[in-house]
């Protein structure tokens, strides 16, 4: 039964009672509430009492992460925590499984997942007379010995076999581009190795809520693959498909969207200009709904915002306690700027250390904010828009784009940076290429004068995807390639030592 932590007797007992199991294993299976799961040795672990309050510590592949721990359960196999992040605005769910017992669960998961593969292949089949299930697997997962997110099936017929693929696990609007670049890898490379009778089609089965944006995704492929791909709705008992016809790409532009207001130029205030003088090479401010916020090298490290009347400071990294800038705290503020300056800095000398290692993408977008001419002479350096969402209010599943910027002839370029291998880079920018468009269409962004009075032209934006040299996914050029050609996609490799200044060493057209 899981216990509430609302005593400092409590807290002491909880405490005791974890490190004591922390010690009887070795290694954990960490796995938050968002699903991205890993291993930790217990030396990666800490946990302790900080004013009252049961603090758990430890290194997850964004760097080091704190949680208040609200409530917790042993259930004899792993340990459960009701956890809070920043003052509460997160409120994750943790568990931590003993290696011993994660490989037991990630068996249990494999049969559970193996069962809704062939439950698919099943109701695939039964769609086409005569049709065998030649094969019923599940797709590799993310890590030797996981098991897989994604059914791959091969149903065989006289004169073709067909791909077919779903999710086999809980999936949302947010997986759609992993889902529909695992897809077309797969048909790709089984096509290419498949014997009579050759592939000839591919099924993509989709539950309800993803069936609109992967057909998104569909009509932005190459004719000639389109052609090949037919969209099934999986209906809410699971047990039959629907056919879910694909439309024109004309059609996406006959969709209403909601203009943007109008941009009006940002005023910084006195308090953030201030702070903002103790390292101009490094500190950028960034406009938030109720104030602003300052980022060391895209890091976010303080907040000003408007107190009656008055600007007062917060400071601190995520997942560490935030203190209010005064007399007291001077001293903490002197010494959080000495570790950015020591530790966020291309010439740190511990690359393993936190503040060097969080929010590298944000570091390179702020590294290109101060001057994108350094990724293409022809783009102008102001305005240019970091984050942009195209659609208000953070809607489900609509990402903001890394950054929207506009061309000296009046063509609008969106640019999608990654500084690690990322399979899903191709889809997103192909994504967000088509919901720029559809603004431009409609004369949303001239109206709303987000590049000034500079005239916007009549044709499509183009769309830079960036990555270090050596960071590009070995997959960018087979999805590249299955993207439609008049969607024009630009590959941007930049010096993989980039914190110490961007670099272009290669463009190139990729589809």
């Amino acid at each position: 039964m899981i216990e509430r932590l609302t005593t400092p007797a409590a807290v002491e007992a909880a405490k005791q009672r974890i490190v004591e199991l922390f010690a009887a294993h070795a290694e954990w299976y960490y796995t938050p509430s968002d699903g991205n799961s890993q291993a930790l040795r217990r030396s990666e672990l800490d946990l302790a009492v900080s004013h009252g309050r049961l603090m758990l510590t430890s290194w997850t592949e964004l760097g080091t992460r704190s949680w208040r721990i609200v409530a917790w359960e042993w259930t004899g196999t792993k340990l459960l925590f009701q956890a809070s992040r920043r003052m509460g605005a997160e409120r994750p769910v943790i568990e931590l499984i003993p290696r011993a017992a994660a490989n037991a669960l990630a068996a249990t998961v494999r049969a559970a997942r193996q069962a809704r593969c062939d439950q698919l292949a099943r109701i695939a089949g039964s769609l086409q007379p005569g049709a065998k299930v030649e094969r019923a697997a599940l797709s590799p997962g993310m890590r030797r010995g996981q098991p897989g997110r994604y059914a791959r099936i091969l149903l065989r017929l006289k004169h073709q076999r067909i791909a077919a693929t779903g999710a086999v696990a809980a999936s949302s609007v947010g997986d759609v581009d992993a889902f529909v670049s695992s897809a077309l890898l797969w048909f790709t490379r089984t096509s290419e190795r498949a014997r009579q009778p050759y592939i000839q089609q591919l099924w993509l089965i989709v539950e309800g809520r993803v069936v609109k944006p992967t057909i998104q995704r569909i009509v932005l492929l190459r004719q000639s693959l389109k052609d090949l791909i037919c969209v099934y709705e999986l209906n809410d008992t699971r047990t039959e498909l629907h056919p879910v016809p694909c439309p024109e790409r004309r059609e996406l532009w006959r969709k209403r969207t909601a203009r943007f207001p109008p941009v009006a130029e940002p005023a910084v205030s006195e308090c953030a200009r201030l702070m903002v003088s103790q390292a101009p090479e490094a500190v950028d401010v960034v406009r938030a709904r109720h104030g602003e916020t300052l980022r060391y090298f895209g890091l976010p490290f303080a907040r000003v915002r408007r107190v009656m009347d008055s600007g007062r400071v917060w400071f601190g990294i995520e997942g560490s306690r935030r203190r209010m800038l005064d007399e007291k705290t001077e001293h903490e503020w002197a010494n959080l700027l000495r570790d950015l300056r020591e530790y966020r800095s291309a010439t740190a000398s511990d690359h393993r250390h936190a503040l060097y290692r969080n929010a590298s993408e944000a570091w390179l977008e702020s590294l290109l904010r101060r001057d994108i001419t350094k990724l293409d002479p022809g783009l102008i350096i102001a305005p240019l828009h970091a984050q942009f969402r195209t659609a208000r209010g953070g809607r489900l599943g609509v990402r903001p784009i890394d950054l929207l910027a506009l061309r000296r002839d009046g063509r609008l370029v969106v640019i999608e940076l990654k500084v690690s291998e990322d399979r899903e880079h191709v889809l997103q920018g192909a994504d967000y290429w088509q919901r720029v468009e559809a603004h431009r269409r409609r004369g949303h962004i001239s109206r709303a004068k987000l590049f000034g009075d500079r005239a916007i032209s009549d044709q499509s934006p183009l769309v830079y995807l960036v990555a270090p040299t050596l960071r590009v996914h070995r997959a960018f050029p087979t999805l590249a390639r299955s993207i439609a050609p008049d969607i024009e996609i630009y590959r941007f490799d930049i010096n993989e030592d980039w914190r110490s200044g961007v670099h272009v060493m290669r463009r190139m057209r990729v589809n």
